[in-house]
């Protein structure tokens, strides 16, 4: 009775571990896209290096998705079949995790060189942009509270005198302040955007690598319980 009592606990908890990775699954393509819109359409990043750790992200997280119903289905029927495909999908997935852990890490390192490139063709193509991307580049600006790639003068090229910068970049923001304003601490921010953005990007991929390696972690302690309740199957132990 001992080990029936053991493989049905065994089976519970692979029922419920699923619940989790069903959970899993769906706050990883959750991160992912939000981490894909921070690169692209916030801070309009555009190596393509950035959106590898965020594509692997959600192509995963919709993986997990389906493979928990999947486990789910072969713990509750006690499949020995579904059981073991579940395990070496999920298996798969972890590699892939811990790839796409390792990417983001090293693309963190080379975030400075990336910003520094985004936000120069930011500015670059600012006059003769849309609409919509002046108001992104304007809503950076305004939010993060800073003016050009490194300090406002990278703005120089914004009018004919070299003295002006867009109104975004305003202490306090009217229509025509940063006209002749360039180098006046108390009209314009001085602090230009990047040490600002490669900060918050850093942060925010730190936390997708911080959630891949839980998330790795939990499935690891998922394919214990399902090589436990294999083992209990194929030995013919009745687990109801």
């Amino acid at each position: 009775m001992g080990v029936e009592g053991g493989m049905k606990c065994v089976k519970y908890l692979l029922f419920f571990f699923n619940l989790i990775f069903w959970l899993c699954g769906l706050a990883l393509v959750v991160v992912g896209v939000l981490v894909q819109i921070a690169l692209h359409n916030t801070f309009m990043i555009n190596d393509p290096a950035a959106s590898g750790a965020p594509i692997v992200l959600i192509s995963v997280g919709v993986v997990i998705f389906f493979i928990a119903f999947f486990g789910c289905c072969g713990a509750w029927k006690e499949n020995y079949c579904m059981v073991t495909m579940f395990a070496v999908l999920l298996s798969v997935v972890i590699i892939v995790e811990i790839a796409a852990a390792i990417a983001g890490y090293v693309f963190r390192n080379k975030l400075s060189a990336v910003v520094q490139d985004s936000l120069t063709e930011m500015i670059s193509n600012y006059k003769n942009g849309t609409s919509e991307f002046k108001d992104a580049v304007d809503d950076l600006q305004r939010k993060l509270r800073c003016c050009g790639v490194n300090s406002s003068a990278d703005w120089r090229s914004f009018t004919p005198d070299g003295k002006s910068v867009p109104d975004s970049c305003c202490v306090v923001e009217t229509k025509g302040c940063g006209i002749n304003a360039m180098t006046d601490p108390e009209k314009v921010h001085q602090e230009g955007c990047h040490d600002v953005v490669e900060e918050l990007l850093k942060t925010n991929i730190q936390w997708v690598i911080v959630a891949a390696l839980v998330i790795a972690f939990l499935q690891i302690t998922g394919i214990v319980f399902a090589c436990l309740l294999m083992r209990g199957i194929r030995s013919g132990y009745e687990v109801m």
